[in-house]
């Protein structure tokens, strides 16, 4: 199982998010390309090296140059900020949770400010760097594909901070609307230290808070805030690993993991078809691990449809939340598995076409398994012309040469 632990001992913002999973391994040329399939005009992205406090951290940066317009403080209306998201190349499940993650916002807003989801301008998130930083996060989570994310008790600062509507205690408004049920505190450093993009990405991906898990860790990374503080580092660290077994080892043997599941079914034959695809986005865009639709022949010689999901045990809840919200089933069963998976890895490939992403499987150390991400295949094909089989051909090719 594959662990991102994020460590908010100074807080957290959505550059300091990103910055940290870049240095734990995000690769930026890819996050690079995704932002700027956004097609947001007049802006650049930079990574570079800081120190802070003694820790050397990743920084990531926004850059409007002056003729975008309005500034790096121009405000978005939610439509405008959905719009580019649709546009843009990322795949579905990550601008789905994009999606989610400003709606979470402007109704958050919207209630503070007593008007509609349709009218609400997004004060604190609505600028080009945030928008870049909380879409960025989107494809830096789908990129990691974790497992399990836990999230530290967050260090949220003190004293009074500015915002669009006066000076108000930290944490501001629209942090502490986002932040239900993650445990906070104040370590007396008198600022703000979380902002509402960092409450916003923590507690949306988020599926467990507290202390770190059992873990081997593989890759730590910084990323830095803008903020200088006297004996602690701006920082948030992000540790990324692999679940411990707590089962005893038995001497000589290979140790699998495998780890509980739940698997929630229904029957439908009075839907429209079109429901289910939405249906399908909502749910991935949730936290399911698997979803899918089989034909069936129900009662009265009816033809249906049977709809699985597989998910978490933590998340049974709200799948099935969403599946009576959105679906016309009056039922839904549910159980508990055991489910083994293979390891499995991104590996960046060269090849004459450019790069391709592989998803790698392994099994005692044997690799088993090897694909090339399908959506890089496509967007190398739109960009040289090449049909995709050829693509795949090459990929794999070049897959087999570098061993």
């Amino acid at each position: 199982m594959k662990i991102l632990y994020f460590d908010c001992f100074a807080g957290a913002a959505g550059d300091m998010i990103l910055g940290a999973l870049l240095d734990a391994g995000l690769p930026f040329d890819e996050l690079k390309r995704a932002l700027g399939s956004l097609a947001v005009e007049g802006i650049d992205v930079s990574l570079d090296r800081v120190v802070k406090t003694g820790v050397t951290a990743a920084k990531f940066r926004v850059h409007q140059h002056s003729h975008a317009g309005g500034g790096g403080h121009h405000h978005h209306h939610l439509k405008h900020i959905i719009a580019a998201i649709d546009r843009s190349a990322l795949k579905d499940a990550a601008k789905a949770r994009a999606i989610k993650m400003f709606r979470r916002l402007g109704e958050a807003e919207a209630a503070i400010h007593d008007t509609t989801l349709e009218k609400v301008h997004l004060h604190e998130v609505g600028a080009l760097d945030s928008i870049i930083d909380i879409v960025g996060c989107a494809f830096a989570m789908e990129w990691f594909n974790a497992d399990r994310v836990v999230v530290s008790p967050i260090n949220v600062g003190g004293g009074m901070v500015k915002v669009a509507h006066g000076v108000f205690p930290v944490p501001a408004l629209a942090t502490v609307a986002l932040l239900k049920d993650a445990p906070v505190y104040s370590s007396g450093i008198q600022m703000e230290t979380l902002t509402p993009t960092g409450a916003l990405i923590l507690t949306e991906y988020a599926t467990a808070f507290g202390a770190v898990p059992p873990m081997t860790i593989e890759q730590v990374g910084y990323g830095a805030g803008d903020r200088e503080m006297a004996e602690t580092p701006n920082v948030v660290r992000v540790l990324v690993g692999r679940r411990v077994d707590d089962g005893p080892a038995i001497a000589g043997s290979v140790q699998r993991v495998a780890h509980q599941v739940s698997v929630l079914e229904c029957e439908i034959d009075d839907m429209n078809p079109q429901i289910f695809g939405a249906l399908m986005e909502q749910l991935y865009a949730a936290g399911a691990l698997e979803v899918f639709y089989v034909a069936v022949q129900m009662k009265k010689n009816r033809p249906g449809t049977l709809m699985t999901i597989v998910c978490k045990p933590d998340d049974r809840e709200r799948m099935t939340d969403i599946v009576f919200r959105e679906s016309t089933t009056i039922g839904v069963r549910h159980q508990e598995l055991t489910r083994e998976c293979l390891d499995r890895e991104m590996v960046t490939v060269t090849t004459p076409a450019g790069p391709v992403r592989f998803k790698v499987a392994r099994r005692d150390g044997h690799v088993l398994n090897a694909q090339p991400e399908f959506e890089d295949l496509v967007t190398l094909s739109a960009e040289r012309g090449i049909p995709i089989k050829e693509l795949q051909a090459i990929a794999l090719k070049a897959w087999l040469d570098s061993f």
